[in-house]
């Protein structure tokens, strides 16, 4: 016999009382919340060598870079969430004077997982355009050379660009910065794919 489980929903608040005391991290949908699942070696280097980059970039200018561990508010969808790396210009603006939980990235930069690569490309591209300082978004493949860059061009508007080869350079069009993507993927090590 089955047992029927009810779905428990949880406010904003008490989600953040939880996470404040929780071992792991969890994103806030809309009154559910969702564990986070853990990440690769690949996911943490290339997060880390984006995040490096554009930090050693911006030491002398005004934009500031987070990473996993600073949260994302997204008012309109009632989503708190954990964006691999996040760029912002000028000062954060805390949710709730709460200087774990910032308002307004203006760069989104998420490693797909298997797990979570559809969200990420649809769902949360669809909830992170909500965000007024939002316009560009990059997702890199941790399992072969390969991202995606979309950057707003007008309202409504996003282009794409794709890059698969090692010797290309990534250009944000919202911030001042280039990678190589030899760099994003440095020290990466991809599965050897099986012969039939």
């Amino acid at each position: 016999m089955q047992t029927y489980q009810e779905k428990r929903y949880y406010s904003p608040e008490e989600y953040l009382q939880l996470e404040e005391n929780a071992e792991y991290k969890s994103e806030y949908i809309n009154g559910i919340i969702i564990p986070m699942a853990g990440g690769t070696t690949n996911h943490n280097r290339i997060a880390g060598n984006f995040y490096a980059a554009l930090n050693f970039a911006f030491k002398q200018q005004d934009y500031e870079v987070f990473m996993g561990d600073v949260r994302l508010w997204i008012p309109q969808k009632r989503i708190y969430t954990y964006p691999d790396v996040m760029v912002i210009a000028g000062e954060p603006i805390y949710w709730d004077n709460r200087t774990d939980t910032i308002t307004n990235p203006i760069v989104i930069i998420e490693v797909l997982s298997e797990s979570t690569e559809g969200y990420d490309r649809e769902g949360k591209f669809q909830t992170y355009k909500t965000i007024p300082s939002f316009a560009e978004y990059v997702l890199i493949d941790q399992t072969r050379i390969y991202i995606e860059q979309f950057s707003k061009t007008a309202k409504k508007q996003w282009s794409l660009f794709e890059y698969d080869e090692e010797d290309e350079n990534i250009t944000l069009s919202s911030i001042p910065f280039q990678i190589s993507l030899a760099d994003v993927y440095n020290k990466v090590k991809f599965a050897e794919k099986q012969k039939n």
